[in-house]
């Protein structure tokens, strides 16, 4: 997952906006006490995707894959007052952790947590979304995108992460392309030909693609 050299990553954290306590807490609980906390979007992304929602200053936002709810705070920094996200996990093992985080959030009234299937739920959504933010199983990407894009209004954004998963898309040492790589490939080469978004692909972390409605 580790594409820069780690001093450089280090450095690029130092001169970062810190983590607020709420943050730093559930990233050490989630290290200490969650199974792949490599799944955390961290401090360094966190405050990427702060900084993208406080510049869309969306009203709504959906979420797929809440995990321990670290990127979700980091999203609602940006909304407008009144504003509203939804995030979807399918991992009822985790709900009563990140719950307690949210709750303690001062964004606590304008998370809408639901545990489920995305595939089932995203069908039901009648919001008109300024951002979504994709980060669950890399199999179903492409579903997702086709289930989100009608629900995304003009102009607004979805975010992919994981769009690089440890630079397997571009390793011509493998033997064979396991299924999750491949559906990433497929992810990737689908939207940038979709001429309904305009795209740029982020070698931020695990790989960002942003992905913005014409």
């Amino acid at each position: 997952m580790k594409f820069l050299a780690e001093e450089i990553e280090v450095y690029s954290e130092t001169h970062t906006e810190n983590e607020n306590e709420l943050l730093k807490s559930l990233n050490r609980e989630t290290h200490a006490n969650v199974l792949n906390p490599r799944m955390l979007s961290g401090h360094l992304q966190g405050r990427f995707l702060s900084m993208i929602s406080r510049m869309i200053c969306p009203e709504k936002i959906l979420e797929i894959g809440t995990y321990t709810g670290y990127s979700a705070l980091c999203l609602c920094e940006g909304l407008k007052i009144g504003g509203k996200l939804i995030t979807l996990d399918i991992n009822e093992e985790l709900e009563t952790l990140t719950q307690r985080y949210f709750d303690q959030s001062e964004f606590s009234n304008q998370i809408d947590y639901r545990i489920g299937n995305a595939l089932d739920i995203i069908p039901t959504l009648t919001d008109a979304f300024d951002l979504v933010f994709m980060d669950a199983d890399k199999i179903n990407y492409i579903n997702y995108f086709n289930l989100c894009i009608d629900k995304v209004r003009p102009g607004g954004f979805i975010l992919a992460d994981n769009v690089l998963w440890s630079g397997k898309v571009v390793d011509k040492e493998l033997k064979k392309i396991d299924k999750d790589t491949q559906a990433l490939l497929d992810f990737n080469n689908m939207v940038h030909e979709d001429h309904r978004v305009s795209n740029i692909l982020l070698p931020i972390r695990d790989g960002l693609m942003i992905l913005q409605k014409l």
